[in-house]
């Protein structure tokens, strides 16, 4: 017998075989639920803190969440309105190219400043100058062009 191994574990082993049954690989499918107002609500206040970080006027933000300036001021004063299935989704990217830059650069700094440098991928535009086109779309280009710089995983 090989060293550390007994007779007896190798029978037990082997009567044991016998019930092994097999275990599901595939994986499951994935259905997220919709975004619910309460995290909708905690979307926008970390919405505002990252804006805030990326030094971007009340209109600046107003048409990235796509909300008369007037609202977007109420709303950020702390009288927050309903969001929208578009709202949330807007949500959902400007903090996903938040996460993303904080996964390319160490320094969180240099992804704030990103956001105002010019980028070749944009035609030297800035990602900010393509996100204020106005359309959900601009905010997932942005998006997009990061998760792929990352490697999105």
């Amino acid at each position: 017998m090989p060293y550390g191994i007994k007779y007896a574990n190798i029978v037990h082993m082997e009567t044991n075989a016998r019930s092994l049954q097999p275990i599901p690989t595939a994986p499951s499918e994935f259905s997220p639920g919709p975004i619910t107002d309460e995290e909708a609500a905690a979307m926008f206040r970390a919405v505002l803190n990252l804006l805030r970080l990326w030094d971007v006027t009340d209109e600046e933000a107003a048409t990235l969440v796509d909300l008369p300036v007037r609202t977007f001021r109420r709303w950020k004063a702390g009288d927050l309105g309903r969001i929208d299935r578009d709202g949330k989704a807007r949500l959902s990217n400007l903090l996903g190219v938040h996460k993303a830059l904080r996964i390319i650069f160490r320094e969180p700094q240099r992804g704030y400043a990103w956001i105002k440098a010019p980028n070749k991928a944009f035609g030297n535009r800035t990602a900010l100058d393509v996100m204020l086109g106005g359309e959900l779309t601009d905010l997932m280009r942005v998006r997009r062009y990061l998760d792929t710089e990352r490697g999105a995983w």
